[in-house]
Formats: C-alpha cells, sequence, structure tokens
C-alpha cells in the first residue's frame, strides 16, 4: 500500500497511535523510574539503554525484564513473585514521579495530529501502559486535546498484541475496519492490528526490542509520520 493511499483528506477517518515510541520518546522516564526501584531493591542500575530494549509490553514484562536483566526473563518461582509484586510497587511509584519529566515528542508528531484532526479524522490511543500513566503524559506533552479514547494496557483484561484494545477503540470511535489505522513502533502494535483486521504502519525511530522497523512488515514503514501526509 502505498503512502498517499493511507493518509488523505477521506481517509482514514480513524487512526489509532501507540504512545511510548510512537508519539513520545518515554525512555528516559521509564529507565529513571527502573533505576530508582533498582537501587531501592539493592541493584545497579539499567540505564536508559537496556530500558529501551525492554519497553513495549506494559510495566509488568518491563519491571520482570530489570530483575532478571535481560529481555527474555523466565517465568517467575513463588519467591520471585514476592520480590516481582514488591518491585512493581517501587516501579509505579517512581514512575508516577517521573512521567513526563524527560519525556519529548519525536519530530513529525505535532504537525500529522493537527492534520488530521483538521481532516476530521477520530483520534485514538491504544498503548501497554497502565491507563493511570496515559493522560497525564498526553497532558503533560500537550497533545491531550487531539485524542478523544485512550486505552490502557489495564483497560481491557488483554493487551497488545491481542487485538481486542484496538477492536474496542475503533468502535468507540465509530471506525470499521475499512476506515482506521494503526500506527505503532514494535512487534505488539503490528502484530494487534493485522490480528484486528487493520492497515498499520510502523515508525522506524521507536522501540521495537533492538529489532529494524522493515522487519515488521507493515502496510507502510515511515522515518517519521510527516510523511504520511
Amino acid at each position: 500500500m502505498s503512502l498517499g493511499g493511507l493518509f488523505n483528506p477521506r481517509w482514514p477517518g480513524v487512526a489509532l497511535f501507540d504512545l511510548d515510541g510512537t508519539l513520545v520518546d518515554s525512555a528516559p522516564d521509564l529507565a529513571a523510574a527502573i533505576d530508582t526501584m533498582l537501587e531501592q531493591l539493592g541493584r545497579r542500575k539499567a540505564g536508559v539503554d537496556k530500558v529501551l530494549d525492554w519497553v513495549g509490553n506494559g510495566a509488568s514484562v518491563l519491571v520482570r525484564r530489570a530483575l532478571a536483566d535481560k529481555a527474555d526473563w523466565e517465568p517467575a518461582t513463588l519467591k520471585d513473585n514476592a520480590l516481582f509484586n514488591d518491585a512493581l510497587a517501587l516501579f509505579f511509584s517512581a514512575y508516577d514521579k517521573a512521567n513526563g519529566q524527560h519525556a519529548k515528542l519525536y519530530e513529525g508528531v505535532e504537525p500529522c495530529l493537527q492534520r488530521l484532526s483538521e481532516c476530521g479524522c477520530q483520534l485514538g490511543i491504544v498503548t501497554n501502559k497502565p491507563e493511570k500513566f496515559v493522560a497525564p503524559l498526553l497532558k503533560q506533552m500537550g497533545i491531550d486535546h487531539y485524542f478523544r479514547i485512550s486505552v490502557g494496557g489495564d483497560t481491557l483484561p488483554v493487551k497488545k498484541p491481542d487485538p481486542a484494545p484496538l477492536i474496542y477503540a475503533m468502535e468507540a470511535l465509530g471506525g470499521t475496519r475499512g476506515t482506521t489505522v494503526m500506527i505503532g513502533d514494535s512487534a505488539a502494535d503490528i502484530s494487534a492490528a493485522r490480528a484486528a483486521g487493520i492497515p498499520c504502519v510502523a515508525v522506524r525511530y521507536g522501540y521495537n526490542f533492538g529489532a529494524p522497523a522493515d522487519s515488521l512488515q507493515a502496510d507502510a514503514t515511515v522515518d517519521s509520520l510527516t510523511q504520511l501526509l
């Protein structure tokens, strides 16, 4: 599918966006919270480079990866679960303070959102970030007014790559599979879109566990959201 066939004055009617790694470079905030958590547990800091390869599957998986110090973490034992619960609480407390403090919008995001809004497109957020952190980050970035709905990683019983959050947001915004597009940066985004039966766009600058975005085989892969306009 060509870029010109994706974004034009008549299409899409609904655009769903991932948040971290797609609209907002939030890795510095996430890394700060993870490092605070690790220090409070008497462990070494991970640093932003490691955290970049750990984000994308929600807070619980991020904390599991940080505790294991690797992306491919093993299923936890009962003893590990007690540590995990403590670590998750510490992370949430730290991230509540760090959320939006060092994050920034990626170049091209604001023009894209503005143009879509002017064309009457209905915009939504579908992220694996816990819901309580979504609205404050959008407000801090100054883009909250563009979105009619935000679906977090705990809004429904399942999260991406399950298609249910995308379908939920699409239907809430009055969209159909023929009028909706999903824009994201990771395998979870593209897999969810495929399973939902809607077109998808991948961005090259985000967080995809170190793998190139072109390997996701989205309908379009771009360096900036302005390429879609």
